[in-house]
């Protein structure tokens, strides 16, 4: 059964029907940051591009954290 289902998986990949799920808040990631620029409000950002408000503060958190990595990660210090 596997098998069978790892060469079905592999057929609708090859056909580009197996996508998986389309970014909402990483294609208007520039948007969001001129709004806030603007100095509207993070739940006002959100209503206006029908996306979730944890959504823009995360995407806002990425933007100006200071790990430069992804919201949420720990960057270990260097010590010397």
């Amino acid at each position: 059964m596997l098998e069978r289902q790892r060469e079905g998986i592999a057929k609708a990949k090859a056909e580009g029907k197996y996508k998986g799920r389309k970014p909402t808040v990483a294609v208007q990631a520039d948007q969001i940051r001129a709004m806030r620029a603007a100095g509207e409000k993070p739940a006002h950002i959100a209503r206006r591009l029908g996306v979730a408000r944890s959504s823009v503060y995360r995407m806002l958190e990425g933007a100006l954290g200071a790990s430069g990595g992804l919201p949420g990660t720990l960057v270990a210090e260097a010590t010397g």
